[in-house]
């Protein structure tokens, strides 16, 4: 007993360590930190045979796919969900019944099996990677852009779906007389438990976590986390819908709820791991002899199945309304199949409605193409064409004023105002059609152009203003605007949004008229507020500030002359002091930063 428990201590220690290894490798080459766990699983297992029993280990990963789904039902409200309908049981819908009817339908001619082994096979694989597809949107930070939505409804149909498929089984297993009975009977279960469910997460959760987070027992917070997620998984397997929909379910009835982001965090860490254990364990259950044995049926299935797959999707995709590029990136993203493939399969060779050896191919094929799919979504940047930012006429009827703004992000909407109050002229420039788009709706006029060309800067009125506003964002755009105003329009005086302390230096150096750092006045406020909140008197936080203010200057004033005449010292102004007031402690502050490399603020 002693030697199993070290041996399986010593697996644990070598998962540890090839996760940790193999995820910054892959990340550090460009792919996917998914295929970096897939490979330290082929590795571990079907080459070096250091690890066996990825069975196991696919039912503990599994739990990883249950705590992401709970994780993503937390920002999920029911409204919000609700929004959704149309994605998850139109376009989720067509997508398994559609892809379900083509894949059966070339099983059954073009690989000759029967019908109802046909039927199976071109449904399962109609399923799509949970697992893969939400880890592939995390990483690439998708998860709530138009696309990422649109994969997720798909995949949460496909979820529900899985009650039906697994009813299908001793429906279309040869011999059995109570199918239809059964398939009734197992729909009628789920549905209670969802009900079920969904009546303790409206009723009973809150009033539990409630009185967990009164005895301020964090440790008792994470155990009724993970309680609730796991409980919730394991009630909807037992009714055979899958345990990722019960966490998701959970999560989705979380949503509102004030305790979302502690149960958020006590999750988080723990999601990660048992991911990670997930895709090692897929590497692991790789079939090394299978693949073997019979590649050239592996090498044209793969492509087959995730061409035939991602065809349809985009075709789906597109008349639901989807963009093309949304459709294209959904149909590379959703071609594998799906983990439940191993589920399914394995129940229908217990039925005996597949013989073991094909199950494993099948398994073999679906382990592949999960393997193919980050490869297949890095096509898309090539399939994809680079999104052309759109255009609105260029007008300048009624264009020319005392200050000419180039940029209307959020800091030019703020200095306009204070403009504008006080009964100064000014045009307004922005190559942003949106956001030209979005005034308008306000009555407000703004033109558009790109203040990068001279011929849009002279149609603004540049010659007869007497001041340029530069309020662009980029530090490289507004560098860009004012070497062309300085070279083309000497004459105009140029006030400049800065982007950091080095572009505050560097605007110095081209002898701007005036600069500010786009952080500088509202850090100096916030902290001029937080310390009167922690018991200053306003007068002596007034007086902190313009010191820290002074000295900011003073530094920068020495730093911009070392730019211009390197033989000037760029000696250290003296240390940040609090203001002296009689009978106050004087306190020394820390030195602003003496850098001329990029610090924001």
């Amino acid at each position: 007993m002693a030697t199993e428990h070290a041996a399986q201590f010593t697996e644990i220690l070598v998962l540890l360590g090839a996760a940790a290894v193999s995820a910054p490798v892959f990340k550090r080459i460009g792919l996917a930190t998914v295929l970096g766990y897939i490979a330290a699983g082929v590795a571990l297992g079907p080459v070096a045979t250091l690890i066996t029993g990825s069975d196991d280990l696919l039912d503990f990963g599994e739990l990883g796919v249950v705590l992401l789904l709970f994780v993503i039902g937390l920002e999920l409200k029911p409204s919000r969900l609700w929004s959704m309908r149309r994605d998850i049981f139109g376009l989720g819908a067509a997508q398994v019944i559609v892809t379900g009817i083509v894949l059966t339908a070339l099983v059954r001619y073009a690989g000759g099996f029967g019908w109802e082994q046909a039927t199976i096979i071109g449904m399962t694989l109609a399923l799509s990677s949970t697992a893969f597809a939400l880890q592939l949107l995390e990483e690439s930070g998708d998860t709530n852009h138009r696309y990422g939505q649109t994969s997720f409804s798909i995949l949460l149909f496909q979820d529900l779906a899985i009650v039906p498929l697994l009813a299908l089984v001793p429906l279309l297993a040869p011999g059995t007389a109570d199918g239809d009975e059964f398939g009734f009977r197992h729909f009628a279960i789920a549905v209670m438990a969802v009900a079920a469910l969904i009546a303790a997460g409206r009723y009973l959760l809150n009033p539990l976590f409630r009185i967990i987070a009164n005895t301020g027992a964090r440790e008792a917070m994470i155990a009724a986390a993970l309680f609730v997620v796991l409980g919730a998984a394991t009630l909807m397997q037992s009714v055979g819908l899958s345990m990722a929909m019960g966490a998701f379910v959970a999560g989705v009835m979380l949503a509102e709820s004030s305790y979302r982001h502690e149960l958020e965090t006590s999750i988080e860490p723990f999601r990660g791991i048992l991911l990670a254990v997930f895709f090692m364990a897929v590497g692991l259950s790789l079939d090394l002899g299978i693949i073997m044995s019979d590649w050239l049926v592996i090498l044209v299935a793969v492509p087959v199945l995730m061409l035939v797959k991602a065809a349809i999707c985009y075709g789906l995709c597109r008349m639901f309304g989807s963009a093309h590029a949304d459709a294209v990136r959904v149909a590379l993203l959703l071609p594998q199949g799906g983990e439940f493939g191993f589920v399914i399969f394995s129940a229908a060779t217990a039925a005996f409605l597949l013989p073991p050896e094909l199950a494993s191919l099948l398994i073999a094929i679906i382990t592949v193409s999960m393997v193919a799919t980050p490869l297949a979504v890095s096509l898309g940047r090539f399939l994809i064409p680079a999104e052309q930012e759109e255009t609105l006429e260029e007008n300048f009827d009624g264009a020319g004023s005392d200050v000419l703004m180039i940029g209307f992000s959020r800091f030019g909407q703020i200095a306009s105002q204070v403009l504008l109050s006080g009964g100064a002229r000014v045009t307004i420039i922005d190559h942003s059609a949106n956001r030209v788009r979005a005034v308008e709706k306000f009555g407000f006029r703004i033109y558009f152009g790109d203040g990068r060309r001279k011929d849009v800067l002279e149609a603004a009125g540049i010659r007869q203003a007497r001041i340029v506003a530069v309020c662009t964002h980029g530090r490289e755009e507004t560098d860009r605007i004012v070497d062309l105003i300085q070279s083309e329009f000497p004459h105009v005086r140029l006030f400049v949004r800065s982007y950091d302390r080095d572009h505050t230096l560097t605007l110095r150096a081209r002898d701007v008229e005036y600069e500010i750092r786009e952080t500088l006045e509202s850090g100096l406020m916030f902290g001029r507020r937080t310390l009167e909140a922690v018991g200053q008197d306003e007068e002596t936080a007034a007086d902190i500030v313009d010191d820290v203010r002074h000295r900011d200057e003073e530094r920068l004033s020495i730093q911009a002359a070392g730019l211009k005449d390197p033989g000037i010292s760029l000696s250290n102004p003296e240390p940040l002091i609090r203001p002296k007031h009689e009978g106050r402690r004087i306190d020394r502050l820390p030195d602003m930063p003496d850098t001329t490399e990029p610090v924001r603020g």
